[in-house]
């Protein structure tokens, strides 16, 4: 089957790699993400993977303790660093070639961002990762995301979570919760579903970007909906 869309972002949680591991990265769940691109890759969709890093360190939660924000942020960038070269090391190994660009310059491991470099690599078959967000502070792994998207001229970006998309209701509550299937910008941010952060659905609203949700323990979720299936909820205007 054609794929329907030919250029994508994948934005993963850092939470995504640790599996049932408390803290880091579970190499079975490593392993796991890495099939899931791979499958993508071999269709020939040009793939660039944005990641948090949460499973190491989280600036908002050691902000809240007291340490200074900024500083905290930034540790936050450097730990999805760490994840972003897991992710090249294991993808690489696979046979999918792969680049990492941070932005943060670190020319001793991983690529400076470079928008045109991006492209090239893309347009080359090589998986793209996005490392150390935006390089600011304040900024989510999630506006990072929306801002790569929209830069590389993707034609959506995929948020590959642990729940197959948006419900009605707290499907974790209520076992008779609906999921929705298309949902609107202006509504996840009306009914404050916690999707996204604030400013990345913003972003991607005054900018177009359609954004689908579903869950990355689903093998396959993510093959599928490059097929055009439902499969999780899709978000546009």
């Amino acid at each position: 089957m054609t794929p329907k869309y030919h250029r994508v972002v994948v934005k993963l949680s850092g939470e995504a790699l640790m599996g049932d591991l408390s803290f880091g990265i579970s190499p079975e769940m490593l392993d796991y993400v890495a099939e899931e691109i791979k499958t993508v890759y071999l269709r020939d969709v040009q793939i660039a993977l944005v990641v948090g890093g949460g499973n190491i360190f989280r600036g908002v939660k050691a902000g809240a303790f007291g340490m200074d924000r900024t500083s905290a942020d930034h540790m936050g960038m450097l730990a999805t660093v760490m994840n972003s070269l897991a992710l090249q090391d294991i993808l690489q190994g696979k046979g999918v070639a792969t680049r990492v660009q941070t932005a943060i310059h670190m020319h001793e491991i991983a690529e400076p961002y470079i928008l045109t470099k991006a492209m090239r690599h893309l347009e080359k078959k090589r998986v793209v990762i996005f490392a150390a967000g935006t390089g600011n502070p304040y900024f989510t792994t999630d506006t990072a995301a929306v801002l790569r998207a929209k830069e590389i001229q993707a034609e959506v970006l995929i948020k590959a979570t642990k729940v197959n998309g948006i419900y009605d209701r707290d499907p974790e509550k209520d076992p008779h919760a609906n999921r929705i299937d298309k949902i609107t910008y202006r509504e996840v941010i009306e009914k404050q579903l916690r999707v996204m952060d604030l400013t990345a659905i913003s972003l991607a609203m005054d900018n177009k970007l359609p954004l689908e949700v579903l869950s990355l323990k689903e093998t396959g979720s993510i093959n599928r909906f490059i097929s055009g299936q439902t499969v999780g909820t899709f978000i546009n205007s």
